[in-house]
């Protein structure tokens, strides 16, 4: 079930609510205010995953953001 970030139009609350498959169109109540007048907020979000050796890969053995080594395992 993917959770989905929300902020209350009302009183303006961030919250995040686990959202079932099937009721995506379901309208989410503000946990503080209970107004129904809440959107949907675009989120980002992050993706890992191990190569050999316990390696983080980075994509074509590019360092990521504003590390200068090769691998992750320079890092640790």
């Amino acid at each position: 079930m993917p959770i989905f970030e929300y902020k209350c139009r009302d009183c303006r609350t961030k919250f995040e609510r686990l959202v079932r498959a099937g009721n995506g169109a379901a309208k989410v109540k503000c946990p503080k205010c209970q107004g129904a007048r809440t959107d949907k907020l675009l989120s980002t979000f992050a993706a890992r995953s191990s190569g050999r050796n316990g390696e983080t890969k980075s994509g074509g053995g590019k360092s990521c953001g504003s590390c200068r080594a090769t691998s992750c395992r320079g890092c640790h």
